[in-house]
């Protein structure tokens, strides 16, 4: 009972102390393309910061749009891969997504993803995240360009994807954070 309550304090202070911080995030969208560039500095080394990120089994942890991700065996040109899917809202519309694809990266400086088109709901879904160390820690730099295949309603919808977006995004450094403090200390 101690032993529980002592590692659920660690993890409240844990979380309190976090100082990930979002210094900018944009989201447009055209015609049915939807780009989101956001630049975060967490208080984590680069080698940390690039284990989360190229870690495809991490991101159930921080995101609860994802409701499975994993890393898969390489293809038969040596590229790992990647499978997750997402469920996500907007308002009482509710969509469960998958994306599967390759990834290609420089280890601790560029990750790059891509989803393919005939195994994922996406015609495009590329993401990419650049490591870059700053002031004690790593500024990460990710640029995401998607387009769905899947309905989306007009009006309203293009508006509610971006603020979800933004949203889920500022919810998960925190988190993302934490893992990457936990990848230090083990």
């Amino acid at each position: 009972m101690i032993r529980t309550a002592c590692g659920f304090t660690s993890l409240l202070l844990s979380l309190s102390l976090s100082a990930a911080e979002i210094l900018s995030i944009a989201v447009e969208s055209e015609e049915g393309v939807y780009t989101m560039t956001s630049e975060v500095w967490f208080d984590a080394s680069v080698e940390q910061s690039f284990e989360v990120y190229r870690h495809w089994d991490y991101s159930t942890q921080f995101s609860n749009a994802i409701v499975e991700s994993r890393d898969m065996e390489a293809d038969e040109q040596g590229r790992a891969q990647f499978y997750i899917r997402n469920k996500g809202c907007v308002m009482f519309f509710c969509q469960s997504f998958e994306r599967q694809g390759y990834i290609e990266l420089e280890k601790n400086t560029v990750l790059r993803a891509f989803a393919n088109p005939e195994t994922s709901d996406f015609h495009i879904s590329n993401e990419s995240w650049q490591f870059k160390a700053h002031d004690g820690g790593t500024i990460v730099t990710y640029d995401l360009t998607m387009k769905p295949k899947f309905w989306i309603p007009p009006g309203i919808g293009p508006y509610m994807i971006k603020r979800k977006l933004k949203k889920n995004g500022g919810n998960a450094v925190d988190r993302i954070e934490v893992i990457m403090q936990g990848i230090g200390s083990e």
